[in-house]
Protein backbone atom coordinates (compact mmCIF):
# COMPACT_ATOMS: atom_id res chain seq x y z
CA UNK A 1 0.00 0.00 0.00
CA UNK A 2 1.01 3.48 -0.64
CA UNK A 3 2.58 5.88 1.91
CA UNK A 4 1.54 9.38 1.96
CA UNK A 5 5.34 10.01 1.45
CA UNK A 6 5.44 8.12 -1.59
CA UNK A 7 2.59 10.04 -3.27
CA UNK A 8 3.39 13.49 -1.49
CA UNK A 9 6.88 12.51 -3.57
CA UNK A 10 5.14 11.73 -7.10
CA UNK A 11 3.71 15.39 -6.61
CA UNK A 12 6.86 16.96 -5.47
CA UNK A 13 8.96 15.43 -8.55
CA UNK A 14 6.05 16.60 -10.95
CA UNK A 15 6.23 20.18 -9.05
CA UNK A 16 8.98 21.16 -11.62
CA UNK A 17 7.45 20.15 -14.61
CA UNK A 18 4.35 22.00 -14.13
CA UNK A 19 3.68 24.00 -17.59
CA UNK A 20 5.61 21.42 -19.51
CA UNK A 21 4.34 19.55 -22.55
CA UNK A 22 3.37 16.06 -22.06
CA UNK A 23 2.62 12.67 -23.67
CA UNK A 24 -0.03 10.93 -21.42
CA UNK A 25 -0.88 7.60 -21.76
CA UNK A 26 -4.22 6.10 -19.66
CA UNK A 27 -5.20 3.08 -19.22
CA UNK A 28 -9.11 2.86 -19.53
CA UNK A 29 -9.82 -0.85 -19.08
CA UNK A 30 -10.51 -4.02 -21.39
CA UNK A 31 -6.87 -3.18 -23.12
CA UNK A 32 -8.59 0.47 -23.98
CA UNK A 33 -5.37 2.72 -23.83
CA UNK A 34 -5.47 6.58 -24.57
CA UNK A 35 -2.44 8.30 -25.56
CA UNK A 36 -2.96 11.96 -25.85
CA UNK A 37 -0.79 15.11 -25.98
CA UNK A 38 -1.21 17.89 -23.31
CA UNK A 39 0.26 20.50 -20.65
CA UNK A 40 1.07 19.48 -17.08
CA UNK A 41 -1.61 22.70 -16.17
CA UNK A 42 -1.55 22.16 -12.32
CA UNK A 43 -0.96 20.04 -9.51
CA UNK A 44 -3.48 19.83 -6.07
CA UNK A 45 -2.58 17.90 -2.92
CA UNK A 46 -4.72 14.66 -4.78
CA UNK A 47 -4.65 15.06 -8.10
CA UNK A 48 -2.74 16.85 -10.84
CA UNK A 49 -4.25 18.60 -13.79
CA UNK A 50 -3.90 18.19 -17.80
CA UNK A 51 -4.66 20.35 -20.04
CA UNK A 52 -5.32 18.47 -24.01
CA UNK A 53 -6.19 20.24 -26.98
CA UNK A 54 -5.02 23.48 -28.80
CA UNK A 55 -6.85 27.07 -28.04
CA UNK A 56 -8.15 27.24 -31.46
CA UNK A 57 -10.05 23.63 -31.70
CA UNK A 58 -11.14 23.69 -27.70
CA UNK A 59 -9.45 22.24 -25.46
CA UNK A 60 -10.59 19.98 -22.13
CA UNK A 61 -8.92 19.02 -18.64
CA UNK A 62 -8.48 16.00 -17.00
CA UNK A 63 -7.32 15.29 -13.72
CA UNK A 64 -5.71 12.15 -12.30
CA UNK A 65 -4.62 11.03 -8.90
CA UNK A 66 -0.83 10.55 -7.88
CA UNK A 67 -1.44 6.76 -6.99
CA UNK A 68 -2.30 6.37 -10.95
CA UNK A 69 0.79 6.66 -11.49
CA UNK A 70 1.90 4.83 -8.77
CA UNK A 71 0.03 1.85 -10.20
CA UNK A 72 1.20 2.90 -13.80
CA UNK A 73 -2.78 3.17 -14.82
CA UNK A 74 -1.46 6.68 -16.14
CA UNK A 75 1.93 6.74 -17.67
CA UNK A 76 3.58 10.32 -18.53
CA UNK A 77 6.65 11.29 -20.53
CA UNK A 78 7.92 15.01 -19.98
CA UNK A 79 9.38 17.15 -22.94
CA UNK A 80 11.87 18.64 -21.93
CA UNK A 81 10.55 22.17 -23.65
CA UNK A 82 7.33 23.83 -24.51
CA UNK A 83 8.66 23.85 -28.15
CA UNK A 84 8.79 19.98 -28.47
CA UNK A 85 5.85 18.32 -30.62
Amino acid sequence: MATTATLDNIRHTLEKYVGNKILLKADQGRKHIVTKKGILENLYPSVFVIKIGDDESGFERVAYSYSDLLTETVKIKVFKSNNAS
